[in-house]
């Protein structure tokens, strides 16, 4: 959780801490990191946030720095960044805190090279390159923000191929702005469009883009060059298709199952007519239906069933897509019942599974956490300590008490009497 020198964690504990403070398991986590980091590695920063000096979300900042920093800062290495910023970290603006941090980390490297690295390549210690894509920051508007670091070669000839399905689209008649169709090319490219002629005729590329839509329980029909499809989208119908946008203020709307967010039923039309897209269109699944295997091994149509009633993972306040969930047994399925003559005390049914993140399921199953199912959807836990939880589609609800005021203690501040 924190660099060299911080003490260790239980795993597990991490989990309840998060659920009594409110926030995810992750978030509990990186809590805990930053105070461990702050008390034993930046011990001058910790005295300034407890004098009210540094706030402590800034203090948290350093802290993420320290932690993440490649290579990892050694214990000296933390202590030189302490005693550079403690001093100032409540007095300048963030920008000038997260350059005086690079700088004072990068002298501190300057200052103790490895004895082991060799100086003629140094500059490949650490390599730059990456793309990253933040899938936690949705836009409204429904974007995502993209980053990167290339190799110069690479990113020249992204460049290029970018820039000439950019004038492609002109040429077609796009009436988009450059970056627009430079972001729009960018998810062509993604979707392997390099081999597609983007001259061809409108009808021909309509009638490729037609053979890519199916129906359930249909196979998709290759394209004319042979290229599988570059994006799926799958429909559960859940709209009449003759809606008018006119109905509501934004029209229509759907709700996208990859990054949990509501969007424009236009904005759905325009995925599903992107070439090489392979369209899948789904009836409606009853979520309140009891559906049943006899064995342990889920089912295909009960895991989707259940996929889609929960959303995410059900621990209290997590918010993993639960397609990326294992799918628990909330009782657990007994593999010696049948050979030894007893009823199956957690039957593979709807009402007795559930989705859970792979930590969360681990712990349940490894800790004293426990929970069961009230209604379709709707889930009560109870913590090693006791604390009760109940966690639905509206999010995370703590069921217990509140401790009453203490009566000794301090009042707060009185309104002034009238005379």
């Amino acid at each position: 959780m924190a660099g060299e020198g911080a003490p260790l964690v239980a795993e597990f504990c991490v989990a309840e801490l998060g659920a009594v403070l409110g926030i995810s398991t992750t978030a509990a986590k990186k809590l805990i990191g930053h105070a461990l980091e702050l008390r034993h590695r930046l011990p001058r920063l910790w005295g300034q946030v407890l004098a009210g000096q540094v706030p402590a979300w800034r203090a948290r900042s350093v802290a993420e720095t320290t932690i993440h920093s490649s290579p990892a800062l050694t214990r000296e290495a933390a202590g030189f960044v302490d005693s550079q910023v403690a001093a100032v970290a409540g007095r300048i603006g963030q920008a000038q805190l997260d350059r005086l941090l690079a700088e004072t980390i990068r002298r501190y490297d300057l200052a103790t090279a490895d004895p082991t690295a060799d100086p003629e390549d140094g500059y490949l210690a650490v390599d730059p390159r990456h793309v990253t894509v933040d899938k936690d920051d949705v836009h409204y508007a429904g974007t995502l923000h993209l980053e990167a670091d290339l190799d110069l070669a690479d990113a020249l000839d992204l460049d290029r191929a970018v820039a000439h399905h950019a004038a492609v689209q002109t040429a077609l008649g796009s009436q988009l702005s450059l970056d627009a169709r430079r972001a729009k090319a960018l998810g062509e490219l993604a979707r392997q469009q390099t081999a597609l002629d983007l001259h061809a005729d409108r009808g021909g590329l309509e009638a490729r883009s037609a053979r890519t839509s199916t129906t359930e329980g249909t196979e998709a029909t290759d394209t004319a060059d042979d290229l599988p499809a570059a994006r799926e989208v799958v429909i559960h119908a859940h709209f009449d298709a003759s809606m008018s946008g006119e109905q509501t203020v934004f029209g229509p709307t759907g709700r996208s199952e990859n990054g949990q967010r509501l969007v424009l039923l236009e904005q759905i039309r325009s995925w599903c007519a992107d070439s090489r897209t392979k369209v899948t269109i789904k009836p409606v699944i009853d979520l309140n239906a009891q559906l049943t295997a006899p064995d342990y091994d889920i089912p295909d149509r009960i895991r989707e069933q259940v996929q889609l009633r929960d959303r995410t993972c059900v621990f209290p306040s997590c918010t993993r897509p639960a397609r990326g969930c294992d799918i628990d047994h909330i009782t657990a399925y007994d593999h010696h019942a049948e050979a030894e003559g007893r009823p199956q005390p957690g039957p593979t049914r709807t009402d007795n599974l559930a989705c859970l993140c792979r930590f969360h399921h681990r712990l349940k199953t490894h800790s004293a956490w426990n929970y069961d199912m009230t209604a379709p959807g709707v889930f009560e836990w109870t913590s090693p300590h006791g604390h009760r939880y109940r966690r639905d589609h509206t999010g995370t609800t703590a069921l217990d008490p509140p401790d009453p005021p203490h009566l000794s203690a301090a009042p707060g501040i009185l309104r002034p009497r009238r005379p």
